[in-house]
């Protein structure tokens, strides 16, 4: 039989050892034999045979408790170069491999097909998706591993950080990894109870939105605190915000890097920085101080020990992915859905429009957004509507209401004042108890 490889691409996620572990173990039952190829595709792409351990159950029974890889990753991706590419399936036929469990996200699972093409089915190949992003365009309600792990850690941040801001009376605009889309920054924000986030997907209809649209939906958020007696705060920021904005007027505050695809690189840029920043600068034109400092989470999270959901989950992923291309299948995505395998072939995951797996982003219409946006401190329509709370903010930026709305209702001119609340659908359920 041939031999099957796996191999860990991107960027890391809790539970990657889980994954590794468990599909070498099922493997190796199976009396396959399991080889790692360390730090992804990086030295595959160069034609180096060198960096490809042995995996046996003795050497992976007990990694599914730690973070990071246990065969190392990289970013490195053999699709930029027909040569790099030849060689990376080169090197498989080399070893011998004639079946490939690929652990990375969606330009991981793009790679992945690549490669059954090109071999034509001599290599099967299966994916397991991860990304704490959670973008992947999995059945409803089943996150990508790694996802709930970077939320729990990113919680017990954010919490400790809300201690400190309330104690020094100041404010934190945290960055929360999300390239494209706001489920990790949602997701601690909504889970600590946080003042306000801010998440690519609430610009759908409007991107690319100007930078002083997003400074003034966070100096909104401070002055409506300060209206309340509080000078502290937690602002949570998805760092996609950054390819969200106009990049002529985000060039303004900040250099923007960009990848060899001329794409936003939005990891580099300090989108904390330059937000706190730009709010400072709003605020003191408006005769307030206040004292905002940035912070980054996502470094921190991605490379955690997974928590017990995320162990269970990927041993349940790594399992389903050996027995399945042990078993003849190949191009597929490995999912859990109930409790149950649930292979999705490569093309049901195809963006027929860019060829890539579609990205998952946050549904804004869903009640767990509007829930969340309920909590959030942030000016709304009914406050313009409210005497009270326009002589509250009038106050506070010594402005009078007709200024204050000059400045600041163009933030929810487009909002519904039903929409200000919690707009949850209302379902008449049969009343409880003994028919009358």
């Amino acid at each position: 039989m041939k031999k099957l490889a796996i191999v860990v691409a991107g960027g890391p996620a809790p539970g990657i050892n889980s994954v590794i572990a468990a599909a070498t173990i099922r493997a190796c039952l199976d009396g396959v034999e399991v080889l790692g190829i360390q730090d992804g595709f990086k030295w595959l792409a160069e034609g180096d045979l060198s960096h490809v351990v042995p995996l046996t159950i003795a050497d992976t029974s007990r990694i599914h408790f730690r973070g990071g890889s246990y065969i190392g990753i990289s970013r490195a991706n053999p699709t930029r170069s027909p040569e790099h590419l030849q060689r990376t399936i080169d090197a498989l036929e080399k070893l011998g491999v004639g079946m490939l469990i690929t652990i990375g996200g969606d330009g991981t699972a793009t790679l992945a097909q690549i490669i059954s093409e090109k071999t034509r089915g001599k290599v099967r190949v299966i994916h397991v998706p991860k990304t704490i992003d959670n973008d992947i365009d999995l059945p409803y309600d089943v996150s990508t591993f790694g996802f709930q792990t970077a939320r729990h850690v990113g919680v017990e941040i954010v919490k400790n950080l809300m201690v400190d801001a309330k104690t020094t009376s100041r404010w934190y605009f945290v960055v929360a990894q999300g390239r494209k889309a706001g489920h990790l920054a949602l997701s601690i924000g909504k889970a600590v109870g946080a003042t306000v986030s801010v998440i690519p997907e609430e610009f759908r209809q409007g991107c690319p939105v100007p930078f002083s649209t997003v400074i003034d939906i966070l100096a909104g958020s401070v002055i409506k605190r300060l209206s309340y007696g509080r000078q502290d705060g937690i602002a949570l920021l998805a760092e996609g915000l950054a390819d969200c904005i106009d990049p002529e007027d985000l060039a303004r505050h900040t250099d923007i890097p960009r990848d060899h695809m001329g794409n936003v690189h939005v990891a580099q840029i300090n989108l904390g920085e330059v937000l706190v920043k730009g709010v400072e600068a709003r605020l003191a034109g408006l005769g307030i101080k206040a004292t905002l400092l940035p912070k980054s989470i996502g470094y921190e999270v991605r490379c955690a020990d997974p928590i017990p959901f995320d162990m269970e989950y990927t041993r349940d992923l790594g399992y389903c992915a050996a027995r399945y291309i042990v078993d003849g299948g190949s191009e597929a995505v490995v999912s859990m859905v109930n409790g149950r395998f649930h292979p999705i072939s490569f093309q049901d995951m195809k963006d027929p429009a860019t060829g890539r797996p579609r990205v998952r982003m946050v549904d804004i219409d869903s009640d767990r957004y509007r829930i969340a946006r309920t909590f959030m401190l942030r000016l709304k329509r009914e406050d313009f509507e409210n005497p009270e709370s326009m002589a509250q903010f009038c106050a506070v930026t010594h402005l009078t209401p007709e200024r204050f709305r000059e400045e600041f209702f163009h933030l929810v001119k487009d909002e519904s004042t039903a929409a200000a609340d919690l707009g949850l659908l209302t379902v008449t359920a049969n009343p409880v108890g003994p028919k009358k």
